[in-house]
Formats: structure tokens, C-alpha cells, sequence
């Protein structure tokens, strides 16, 4: 076979397939550009997620006409000229790359002007090919156009995601470039709404808060901690607002984002016995180290490092962690430090003189005895104080204890069949065996399983309104996330409203849902948990997955039963279930206790 060397545009294209994954990718590049460009405003508008239109505009130092053009060249950069540069890089990039992988697989308008320069460029690319450049009217800074993204790449085109999951990817690389820039305001607009609208913060804490909400910044604690080898700050979030949701998880390496499952083990593992099995904290963890210690370059997307001291660092930030939690606590403080704090109220020794304390009294009858006084209270219209009391007593009806006093309870509704409640957690019943017990947790579950595989076939399912709305903060891409599987969830019973571009509110749960505030809260989490995992091909197998997960849900969530009348109610509807003995899971729900096993216990 001949060997060929592959024309620009093809090498182009597929080069760019490693920076260039999605539209995140796009705006991640040239956020990272603005910022090295020195500039304090940057706008990211997007349309139809990416698809349509990506535009970045920052006020930064801008290009000269010739570095407009030469901007879209492989390797062209002004970050590094020679090998030793690679050992001291601060920059978000440096190898030349993002613009002309982005060329390369969409359409792109540049306009620039610097402050020294009269008059702007304005440059035109697409698929790597150069069509012109041309004097315009422009302010100070760059403004790149991204139009009809993979338009020449239709296979990668096609695999894209749904608008709501690429937008949320975008909304991802926007938090991580502003967490590391409090002092730059960002804005991020989609089909014309604005999502977020930073403006310079006074703190990492304040940028925290103007992102994420005032609810991320009250459940977190700050870590501080300087060594020769690595200055960490940040904060991390209390041992009680571990979630079984991913999310908030923020690694920076010299103000660069990057993952590290190696890092993320040495915070999980400070949380050890403090959070439960399958939850994890929030953390915004900021290393500094010397910059010839580390190596950006082993990943196109740069957002893996690699670290000469790794073992050391994983040590220091264990114990960083592990010694903010402990300082953290779980427990409200008083600030005796701070001058401003309250005071708290003090008791004098003369305050009973003003609040006297009186104590109650109650009215007894020592002498009054319900077995033997006959109908003397019954028939007496007027009594006398009773001893110890103010105030007659006046019977309002009359009972005769020797011929009524068995139609007390028929009006009682009873159970049609006889059955026992242990603690809430068991049902005990008779059967022709012996003795059945039913697991109340696994019953519901089984209940709801068969409901929600009905509902799945479009079946509508109904929904009990809670008590007062619970509101509750998700993030932005939680709230993106309920918008996109928004019918789902109301076919399910779920009454779920957008609540601004961050909050959802909570009006009703399906039948079978505990409708406590507390614990509404929990399921929010839980449903994002649900709806963020991918489900397999076969639409079957996601019902059925679908099914099981939210029943799950639904049974962990319950209370325990309160009634025989509510036992009785939840073990019929088990028995009309066409699989009453295992879970959709496989797990038993009934067990039968035979009679001769009894026997032999006595």
C-alpha cells in the first residue's frame, strides 16, 4: 500500500476531532483565549446549544491585522518560542491549536481591533480555508462568531446530544473558566435568555455564591494550607450535604481546571466515615505549585495533569481536608470573635420579680372512682367545684354502661382480614400455612414498579399534591436537566415548576411518595442521580430500568405504616400484583412462616 500525505484540509479536520468534541469544547477555548487576552468583560451568547452559533466577545488587548490571519494557523501562538517555556506555563493555552480546530469543522468571523489601532479586522474562515479579511469599525478586543459547527464533519454533527444536554455541557465549561477569574465579569446567554450575568466578584466565596447560590456557599467550609511544595485553598463542603449526585466537584491546578480520580480519592478518603456510602461533597480545592513541577501537555482538551510530587500532595490535601471537616463540624457556632456579633441576652438575678413564675394547677377529685359511683355523675346536672378545681363540670350526654356499652366500637371500621404491624416494617398475616409476612419496603416497591411500567407505556399516572411547595436549588444544569425529561416526569406524577435559571419548585409527588419537605428534597437529588445516567438502546430495557429506579426511590422515601386499616390497603394491593413475591430486582417480599416451625418453637 502507497503512502500518502494527507491533504491540509483532511489532517485538519481530523486533528481537530481531538480539541473540538462538542460545542462545550468551542466555548472552553475561547473563554481560556479571552481570559489570557488580559480582558476583564467576556459575553458568551449561544444558540440553539451550540448548533447555530457560539459568540464570544471580550474587551482584551485584541490583534493586529496580521495576527487576525495568522491566528488560525496550526501551532501559531504567542505563549511559547522555545522548549524551556513548556516548564512555566500560566497560560490557559499555548500550543496554537483551538482556533485552527475550530476553523476547521465550522464557520468563523473574527473581528478584532487593539487600543493602539484606528480601525479593526474583520476575518472569515471556514473548513480551514481563508475567504477574506477587511477593514471594520470595531471596539477594542475580540469577537469571535462560531457559525454551523461540524457542518463538514456530518457524522460528528449527528451524534451530537439533545439541546438541553450540550447546552448543559456548556454551562459546565462556563462555571469552571469563571470560578478561576472572580475579578472578571461573565455572561452567558442562550436563544436570548441570560443564564448567568457575573459581575466582578470581591472574593472566590462571592463568585461561588453569584454561580452555584447562596445555598452551595452555606454548606461549605474553607481550607487553607502552604508547604514548600503546594499552597491549597478553597473550601469544602460539611459532612451533611454530601449528595448522591456528582456535582460541584472543582479541581484548579494555577488557576487551570482539571480532573484527577488520583486527587478526588484523597478528599473522599478525609470523608471517611462522615458521609454515607455513596454520596459525595461538594469541593472548590485551588493548588498553586511551581510550574516547572507539573506538565499541562498530556491531554489535547489540557484538563489532565501530571505532577512530580503527586504522593506529597495527595498527603497534604488529606490532611487539609480531614482537618476542615473537623473544624467545619455539623453544628451551628457562635462567632465570640467577631465584634459585631450580638450579644447574647443575659437572665438578672431580679428578673422573677417582673416575669413572675406561676405553676398550674389541676383539678382532681380523689374520692371519684368510674367503677362505683353509679349514675350520680351522670345524672347530677350541677356539681360543685370539683376538690382542687374552679369550675363545675357539665356532662354533655349520657352513657348506660350496662346495655350500651358495647355499641362503643360499631362504628369502628375494621380490617377485613386480621393482620399485624411490627415497628412499621413488617406485615403479619394468616395464611392457610401459617403465619405470612410481608417486607412493607419491598411491598411498595413492588407496587410502584408496576405502576411506573404502566405509566412508561403512556399510561398516566396520579400525582398527591404536597403540602406547601417545596423549593429547592438545583444548579443550572439540574434545572436544564428536569426541563428535558419535563413530560416524563409529569406522566410519572411528578408536579415539577422552573423556579428561575437554578431552582425547581415542587408541587406534587406520584401516589406512594412521601410529600415531608425534608424529603422531597432528598428525592430532587435522587431524581437528578436518575436522570443523568444513560439508559441502554433498547426502549424495553430503559422502561423497565426507568421503572426500577424510580420505585426504588419511591419505597426508600416512605414512612413507616401508621394503621392496620393502611396495612391492609398496601398488602391487597400487593396480592393484584402479577409478581407479589420478588421485587423487580429479585429480592423476596414474602416469606412464609409454616406451622410446624412455629410448633417447634414452644
Amino acid at each position: 500500500m502507497e503512502l500518502k500525505i494527507l491533504p491540509r484540509n483532511i489532517a485538519d479536520m481530523i486533528a481537530a476531532g481531538e480539541v473540538v468534541q462538542r460545542p462545550a469544547s468551542v466555548v472552553k477555548e475561547l473563554m481560556e483565549n479571552a481570559v489570557d487576552a488580559g480582558a476583564d468583560q467576556v459575553s458568551v451568547t449561544v444558540t440553539d446549544a451550540g448548533r447555530t452559533l457560539i459568540q464570544v466577545i471580550d474587551n482584551g488587548s485584541g490583534m493586529s491585522p496580521d495576527d487576525a490571519v495568522l491566528c488560525f494557523e496550526r501551532h501559531a501562538t504567542s505563549k511559547i518560542a522555545t522548549a524551556e517555556d513548556l516548564q512555566e506555563i500560566l497560560t490557559f493555552g499555548f500550543r496554537g491549536e483551538a482556533l485552527a480546530s475550530i476553523a476547521a469543522v465550522s464557520d468563523v468571523v473574527l473581528r478584532t481591533r487593539r487600543a493602539e489601532d484606528e480601525v479593526g479586522v474583520e476575518v472569515e474562515m471556514s473548513g480551514s480555508e481563508h475567504l477574506s479579511t477587511r477593514e471594520v469599525a470595531a471596539p477594542k478586543g475580540s469577537n469571535f462568531a462560531v457559525r454551523n459547527l461540524f457542518y463538514n464533519v456530518p457524522a460528528r454533527r449527528k451524534f451530537l446530544k439533545s439541546d438541553t444536554v450540550e447546552f448543559r455541557h456548556i454551562v459546565e465549561e462556563f462555571q469552571r473558566v469563571a470560578l478561576t477569574r472572580p475579578d472578571i465579569a461573565f455572561t452567558l446567554i442562550h436563544n436570548g435568555r441570560d443564564i448567568h450575568v457575573l459581575k466582578p466578584a470581591k472574593s472566590l466565596k462571592f463568585r461561588v455564591m453569584d454561580l452555584l447560590g447562596s445555598a452551595v456557599v452555606g454548606e461549605v467550609t474553607d481550607i487553607e494550607a502552604d508547604t514548600t511544595i503546594v499552597r491549597i485553598h478553597g473550601f469544602v463542603g460539611r459532612p451533611e450535604s454530601a449528595k448522591k449526585t456528582l456535582g460541584n466537584q472543582f479541581l484548579f491546578v494555577n488557576g487551570r481546571y482539571f480532573r484527577s480520580p488520583y486527587l478526588h480519592k484523597a478528599v473522599m478518603k478525609a470523608y471517611e466515615a462522615l458521609i454515607p456510602e455513596g454520596t459525595t461533597p461538594s469541593y472548590f480545592i485551588f493548588l498553586e505549585v511551581d510550574p516547572g513541577t507539573i506538565d499541562v501537555n498530556i491531554h489535547p482538551t489540557k484538563t489532565e495533569i501530571k505532577f512530580e510530587e503527586d504522593s506529597v500532595i495527595f498527603q497534604t490535601l488529606y490532611a487539609c481536608v480531614r482537618e476542615a471537616t473537623a473544624r467545619g463540624g455539623s453544628g451551628g457556632s457562635i462567632d465570640f470573635d467577631n465584634p459585631e456579633a450580638r450579644e447574647m441576652p443575659v437572665i438578672g438575678p431580679r428578673f422573677s420579680e417582673y416575669r413572675p413564675v406561676s405553676v398550674p394547677t389541676a383539678g382532681v377529685d380523689p374520692t371519684y372512682n368510674p367503677f362505683t359511683a353509679g349514675d350520680k355523675y351522670l345524672d347530677d346536672r350541677d356539681f360543685g367545684p370539683v376538690q382542687g378545681g374552679s369550675a363545675p363540670v357539665h356532662p354533655s350526654y349520657t352513657v348506660d354502661k350496662h346495655e350500651d356499652y358495647g355499641k362503643l366500637f360499631e362504628d369502628r371500621t375494621m380490617p377485613t382480614a386480621q393482620v399485624l404491624t411490627v415497628q412499621g416494617k413488617y406485615i403479619f398475616s394468616q395464611s392457610a400455612s401459617g403465619v405470612m409476612v410481608v417486607h412493607v419496603t419491598r411491598a411498595r416497591e413492588r407496587i410502584l414498579y408496576d405502576r411506573f411500567l404502566k405509566v412508561l407505556g403512556k399510561e398516566a399516572h396520579v400525582s398527591q399534591s404536597t403540602l406547601f411547595p417545596v423549593q429547592v436549588n438545583v444548579g443550572v444544569g439540574g434545572r436544564l436537566l428536569f426541563d428535558e425529561h419535563q413530560d416524563l416526569l409529569r406522566r410519572l406524577g411528578f408536579d415539577i415548576d422552573a423556579f428561575g435559571t437554578d431552582t425547581v419548585v415542587v408541587n406534587g409527588v406520584p401516589e406512594g411518595y412521601s410529600t415531608e419537605a425534608g424529603k422531597v428534597q432528598t428525592m430532587v437529588g435522587d431524581l437528578i442521580l436518575i436522570l443523568s445516567e444513560n439508559h441502554g438502546a433498547l426502549p424495553e430495557m430503559m422502561e423497565q430500568s426507568l421503572a426500577q429506579k424510580f420505585a426504588l426511590l419511591g419505597a426508600s422515601g416512605s414512612g413507616k405504616l401508621t394503621s392496620p386499616t393502611e396495612a391492609q390497603r398496601l398488602l391487597d394491593a400487593l396480592l393484584a400484583s402479577e409478581n407479589p413475591e420478588f421485587t423487580s430486582a429479585g429480592r423476596r417480599i414474602i416469606s412464609i412462616l409454616p406451622l410446624d416451625e412455629i410448633d417447634r418453637r414452644f
